[in-house]
């Protein structure tokens, strides 16, 4: 339904050079969200990163994102994007799309059998295709990577 080739142009991303895997201590459970609960106080092995988030190393990308039509999306301006060039394209996915030869990310949709890349914040427009419009789906995006965000202040308690 959504071509997925386009020409590689030399400002794209290389594919992640994964000579080791990328390993971290891994807690030995979930951390509460809620009320808390005693903590184990000792690791229970490690994680390989590249193996929990990368599908297939050949096919994924890493992007920076740039702006805020997708702040709705978790997607903030310089978050990067793991993006995976070998996972079908299929609605409601995050995809980096290219538009008459315009890279850009946003949310794939078919509405009323239109093909719709939606922005994930009201104060953008969506993009809507018509007949004569050029789009490929360049790859879906799998992972948002963003720093924890400061907050200053405190909120009132009751």
């Amino acid at each position: 339904m959504f071509e997925k080739e386009v020409d590689m142009q030399a400002s794209q991303p290389e594919p992640l050079a994964l000579d080791e895997p990328l390993i971290l201590p891994f807690a030995p459970e979930a951390v509460a969200c809620g009320f808390p609960s005693p903590a184990e106080g000792y690791w229970s092995g490690d994680l390989d990163l590249v193996q929990h988030l990368v599908r297939d190393p050949t096919c994924t990308f890493v992007w920076r994102a740039a702006g805020h039509s997708m702040t709705g999306a978790g997607i903030n301006d310089g978050d990067l994007l793991l993006v995976d060039r070998g996972i079908d394209p299929v609605p409601g996915k995050i995809v980096i799309a290219v538009v008459d030869g315009e890279y850009t990310v946003k949310r794939l949709d078919v509405i009323q059998g239109r093909t719709v890349l939606v922005a994930e914040n009201l104060d953008y427009a969506d993009i809507v295709l018509h007949e004569h419009t050029e789009m490929s789906v360049w790859g879906v995006v799998t992972w948002i990577l963003s720093p924890a965000k400061t907050k200053r202040g405190v909120r009132p308690r009751l």
